[in-house]
């Protein structure tokens, strides 16, 4: 049995089409992949996040922008949505939009089960090319755990993980500090 033709658009048609959907998709040369909806604690989580951030950088030069805010990858090639993202100094916008970022300074990601390994491989991978990338966070949803990823002064990605509820995570390029307290507020793990 032939396998079905995949359909490729254009990054123009892509944008177009966001701007009007009724769900989002991310775009991967010419691929559109459908974002599932995310889970109470995803959502408890990146809210408390934003909100803690947003706090915390709220009379700085950054932006803290959730889940609707697009990130260009490569230009008309890759476009994905962080769960939370922060853009310090001017924001630039990909091709005079204003939906769309290509400068983010730190990304997080809240893993799921259906996408942990590609929030910590080819996603992350993708997102080591954005050349103002300094921090990767990857927050877990189903436990206190996170994976704190930092571009040192050699330039070389180092992994520092934080498990318990009591641990402060620093996020460097903005100076703060993020309490797992904080992250994880109302969430109750089984």
């Amino acid at each position: 049995m032939a396998e079905p033709q995949r359909k490729y658009i254009s990054h123009i048609q892509y944008l177009e089409a966001e701007e009007y959907a009724e769900y989002k998709s991310e775009y991967y040369h010419g691929e559109l992949f459908a974002m599932t909806g995310a889970s109470f604690h995803h959502n408890v989580i990146a809210t408390n996040i934003t909100a803690e951030l947003h706090s915390l950088l709220r009379d700085s030069d950054c932006f803290v922008f959730g889940s609707d805010m697009k990130v260009q990858i490569e230009e008309a090639l890759h476009y994905t949505y962080p769960d939370v993202s922060i853009v310090c100094g001017d924001t630039a916008f990909a091709e005079n939009r204003n939906d769309t970022v290509t400068n983010p300074l730190v990304i997080i990601e809240i893993l799921s089960a259906s996408t942990g390994d590609y929030d910590r491989g080819g996603k992350f991978r993708a997102y080591r090319s954005i050349a103002s990338l300094k921090e990767y966070i990857l927050a877990d949803q189903y436990s206190c755990h996170i994976e704190y990823f930092f571009k040192n002064e050699k330039g070389q990605w180092v992994l520092d993980e934080f498990d318990s509820i009591d641990d402060v995570l620093t996020i460097r390029s903005v100076r703060v500090q993020l309490p797992l307290k904080s992250v994880y507020h109302r969430v109750e793990f089984r």
